[in-house]
């Protein structure tokens, strides 16, 4: 399915839902506008905010999820991030982490680089992507009362999903949260009751 069907969820509202329902998960935003949506539903120590690294957001959730498999781990990210990492998705795959969810808002645009079209809106099916990297529990969201599904899938930590979220190309004010690489690194361990170094 790609991103030219009209049915589209509110990017901002989505994703404050579902965190507000998955207070414990540890996040990893992807760059740019996911970033922007998660800090705007409320800053915590549990999230990590990723300035650069176009296309790491999986692998970070990926390698997250490997070290804590007792917490929930949810990746939100863009799909021009995830079409940029797209690889990582075969690895995830092949270890099938039970605790890691990956939320892809698909406005089918690369907003950080100028609105250009992605993939996504050019026939690329992320969903049929994901199934054949091996990761079954892959789906299409094109409504916001579906967060709880979504959110469901994380609490429970009994297998590894992706989850497309079908966003309008709107962009909201961005909210910028803190840029400072370092203190969200220390912070994020400190969470997780490591010493920062």
């Amino acid at each position: 399915m790609s991103t030219s069907v009209k049915i589209a969820v509110e990017r901002r509202t989505f994703v404050a839902k579902l965190l507000q329902a998955t207070p414990d998960a540890l996040v990893i935003a992807g760059l740019g506008s996911p970033s922007y949506d998660v800090f705007a539903a409320g800053d915590r120590d549990r999230n990590f905010y990723l300035w650069g690294a176009m296309g790491g957001s999986t692998s970070m959730g990926l390698g997250l999820a490997l070290a804590q498999p007792s917490k929930s781990v949810v990746v939100i990210t863009g799909d021009g991030e995830q079409l940029m990492g797209i690889g990582s998705l075969a690895t995830i795959g092949a270890k099938q982490p039970a605790n890691l969810t990956i939320v892809v808002l698909d406005n089918g645009h690369f907003g950080e680089t100028g609105m250009q079209r992605s993939h996504t809106s050019l026939g690329t099916n992320l969903v049929a992507v994901a199934k054949g990297f091996g990761i079954s529990d892959s789906f299409v969201v094109n409504q916001l009362e579906d967060f709880s599904n979504v959110a469901r899938r994380v609490n429970a930590r009994q297998g590894l999903a992706f989850a497309q979220v079908l966003i309008s190309s709107d962009e909201p004010a961005r909210v910028l949260p803190p840029r400072d690489g370092v203190y969200v690194k220390n912070r994020f361990r400190a969470e997780l009751s490591f010493l920062p170094f």
